[in-house]
């Protein structure tokens, strides 16, 4: 084999060794870089309405199917990935399951857009709003809400609850769970963790125990005056009243959609507010999960000064982390910084350790 020919085998073979390991890092690169394809199910609890907290509210004890939906990927909705972690999302009065992205523009959708960074997320509709209303509104409150928290936790983690179709398969169980809760969806989220003990982690939007602004306090006032002589309440006297109350810088076509949907507030809950602001004033200084407290500087709920005068309420935390947006009112995951606000939630979820 003459010298000229040899060196050109040599090439050919270094030159095929090396587009082999090329190509094969392209396809590592890839397959890391890759979104996991996201799917969401229709899912049902059986949950009773009762009342196991300190808050002093009687629900009427009877059992309900809730319905509520998974989003997440593929594998990990259908139950093919082993136990994982799972995002249990909690709504505030007087918007519902669909504050958490179904129907929303995909900038704005929370959950799918957890679920395209690998999270599997639970958007739970709470008794008496959409699809689970109740007949009368004075059958459930707050205390019955995190009761009811409590035991979709457990339920989750032990895999009993079903698909809504024929899916085909079991539903998955998680290994932690992690609850998200904006308003008194947060309320509900912190008596839950201070009751039962039982959460990894929370995400707790626009929530004060004692820093609530005069606006706030005109709200609850004007609902607690309708219940005295109704089952229900609105949220805002009217659609802009509701659309000042928890958006500043949302796109219109965000805020419309919102004001279309808004749910009127179970006057159960309702009545029992005052008692879960007591409530956890007592308990959450028991909290012992890790705690990442989300705030807009523009929200006409809270005081100025709230995210600090909350974190110093978590004495018990194994960690508290607090962020607040600039230009930004409640509804957080509809506001223009929705993204930072899912970075910095992903951050505090990644902080937590390997999903389950």
């Amino acid at each position: 084999m003459t010298r000229t020919l040899r060196t050109l085998l040599v090439g050919l073979v270094v030159g095929a060794l090396s587009g082999a390991l090329l190509g094969a890092l392209a396809g590592q690169a890839s397959a890391e870089g890759a979104r996991p394809t996201v799917i969401s199910r229709e899912v049902a609890f059986d949950l009773v309405n009762t009342n196991d907290t300190d808050l002093l509210c009687l629900p009427d004890g009877e059992d309900y199917v809730v319905r509520a939906r998974l989003v997440g990927p593929r594998q990990q909705v259908l139950g093919r990935a082993g136990a994982r972690r799972i995002n249990l999302l909690v709504h505030d009065a007087g918007t519902g399951g669909w504050f958490w992205g179904a129907g929303s523009p995909r900038r704005y959708d929370y959950a799918r857009q957890l679920a395209r960074r690998g999270e599997t997320s639970l958007v739970l509709t709470r008794l008496g709003y959409d699809e689970n209303r109740l007949g009368s509104g004075r059958d459930t409150c707050l205390g019955a809400q995190a009761t009811m928290l409590h035991q979709v936790v457990q339920h989750l983690r032990s895999g009993q609850y079903r698909f809504t179709g024929a899916v085909g398969t079991t539903t998955p169980h998680a290994g932690h769970v992690v609850v998200h809760g904006h308003g008194t969806g947060a309320a509900v989220a912190q008596l839950e963790a201070s009751t039962f003990d039982d959460v990894e982690g929370l995400v707790l939007m626009s929530w004060t125990d004692n820093q609530f602004s005069q606006r706030a306090l005109a709200e609850s006032a004007r609902q607690g005056t309708t219940c005295l002589s109704a089952d229900y309440a609105r949220y805002g006297e009217s659609r802009a009243d509701f659309r000042s109350l928890l958006f500043g810088s949302a796109p219109a076509q965000v805020q419309r959609r919102a004001a279309r949907l808004r749910n009127d507030v179970p006057c159960g809950d309702v009545l029992s507010l005052a008692g879960m602001v007591t409530a956890l004033t007592l308990g959450t200084g028991d909290i012992e999960a890790p705690a990442l407290l989300l705030y807009g500087d523009q929200d006409a709920r809270t005081r100025a000064g709230a995210a600090e005068q909350q974190a110093g309420r978590f004495r018990s935390s194994e960690s508290v982390r607090t962020r607040t947006f600039r230009g930004t009112a409640s509804a957080l995951p509809l506001e223009r910084r929705a993204p930072q606000v899912r970075r910095e939630v992903l951050a505090f979820l990644a902080a937590l350790g390997e999903r389950g």
